[in-house]
């Protein structure tokens, strides 16, 4: 049984058994839940509506809460539980769930202010803590009131003279109003990945085939060593490397922002930012983002469950860190397979119920082995069928493409690798060395 389905009759019984066994308080009971499962997103500046931070903040809301989390709707996580073990899971408890649900339906009290848990201490604008070095866009972007907004580009110089190893770093919209989301890439020096385009300049790109080479997995992307630094999606929590890694920014490389803004009917403008916070020491290991990517792929009309697969192989030892499943409106479930060198098969990451409006990472606390020559695996399916409610158009056939509209399939993921490795020999298997004549 799902374990939403399973956590609703569980609570069915249990919320009022817990009801009268004592009294449900928000101070000594829903505060704790909150603190731990939600404040993250539900506080001042950060992607919930509303925050939860104090009684007067959560009282209103109390049985839209109990609604949310006996469905399972919030908090947001999406892995079935049966595949994988992940350090930033979001799945309450089914004690959890019981508390919010007699909070609700025994009249919300908030009981005694004494038994409220200390305060948990956010750095207000980010969940990384205080940034070391954070880089801006060098001028705000004005978003229109209408029309589809292409995806607009912007190169950042950083100004490192020497090697910068990033062990956190997180992305932040100006306007969450209109953006969609931001990729933030490094563009190390050298690069021809938009060479005729100027810095601190905001632009389009001249040909959409070069805005879409990132999301490739060929090895044009690679070749350039363009790599992904850090997002901002909806849900997508920043990134953060594990234990003695970090990502590398080489001396005189540029940040290049991919922006996706979304017209909502207000002409309004966004400046937007990323925060970096710098590893103390050269890390043991360093941090690298890949992807497995089916680009060509067609849906037709009304197909309840298109499938679309795609794969990558791992020419070096590494080790996996994270992944993110990425498709859009249609996208209706995602699954990541390992096959090892001897054949094996290992299923890491289960999506069956995939939520565009929440793009997920998945994180593991330590690195899971994955052997030279393991090949990354995923399957998607899509819904464009009249049963999806946010099909945007079922009787027309899709293909990949920028806009919400169109499909993507990407299964990203993180590796940890030897710092001295070079990267561009994870994606090209080296030739078999011929025996020495006799």
């Amino acid at each position: 049984m799902p374990y939403s389905q399973w956590s609703l009759l569980l609570c069915a019984s249990a919320a009022a058994t817990l009801a009268s066994a004592a009294e449900v308080t928000f101070y000594k009971d829903v505060l704790p839940v909150l603190q731990k499962n939600c404040q993250e997103c539900h506080r001042p500046g950060e992607a919930a509506p509303m925050a939860l931070i104090t009684y007067a903040d959560a009282r209103p809301w109390a049985k839209a809460l109990k609604q949310a989390v006996l469905r399972g709707s919030m908090p947001p996580w999406y892995a079935d539980s049966k595949h994988g073990k992940f350090v930033n899971e979001r799945r309450l408890t089914p004690v959890d769930v019981e508390v919010l649900s007699a909070w609700a339906d025994t009249g919300a009290k908030p009981g005694s202010a004494k038994d409220a848990p200390a305060p948990r201490q956010f750095v207000s604008g980010w969940n990384i803590g205080q940034p070391d070095r954070v880089i801006a866009m060098p001028r705000a972007f004005a978003v229109p009131a209408q029309g589809t907004i292409e995806y607009q580009y912007v190169i950042i110089p950083t100004g490192f003279t020497q090697d910068t190893w990033v062990e956190k770093a997180e992305v932040r919209p100006g306007n969450r109003a209109v953006n969609h989301h931001i990729i933030a890439f490094i563009r190390p020096p050298g690069s021809k990945w938009f060479a005729s385009e100027k810095p601190n300049e905001i632009f389009v790109p001249k040909a959409r085939g070069e805005r879409r080479q990132n999301n490739s997995n060929d090895e044009s992307a690679p070749s350039v060593g363009v790599e992904l630094l850090a997002g901002y999606a909806p849900g997508l929590q920043a990134t953060e490397a594990p234990d003695g890694a970090a990502k590398l920014i080489k001396a005189g490389s540029d940040i290049v922002l991919q922006l996706h803004y979304t017209a909502n009917g207000t002409a309004t403008e966004d400046l937007s930012r990323i925060g970096l916070v710098f590893a103390k020491e050269t890390p043991r290991l360093r941090h690298l983002t890949m992807n497995a990517t089916n680009g060509k792929f067609v849906i037709p009309a009304g197909a309840p469950a298109h499938e679309v697969r795609s794969s990558i192989t791992l020419h070096e030892d590494t080790g996996l860190i994270w992944m993110m499943p990425h498709m859009h409106l249609r996208g209706k479930d995602f699954l990541y397979t390992a096959v090892y060198p001897t054949g094996e098969r290992e299923i890491l990451l289960s999506v069956p119920k995939y939520d565009f409006n929440w793009q997920l990472g998945y994180r593991y606390a330590s690195p899971k082995p994955l052997p030279k020559g393991t090949r990354i695996e995923c399957v998607a399916h899509f819904d464009n069928s009249a049963n999806n409610p946010a099909n945007p158009n079922p009787g027309s056939e899709v293909r990949w493409g920028d806009q919400s509209w169109e499909e993507m399939m990407i299964g990203w993921f993180d590796v940890a690798i030897d710092p001295k490795m070079d990267i561009l020999d994870i994606y090209r298997a080296k030739p078999v060395a011929k025996p020495a004549a006799e």
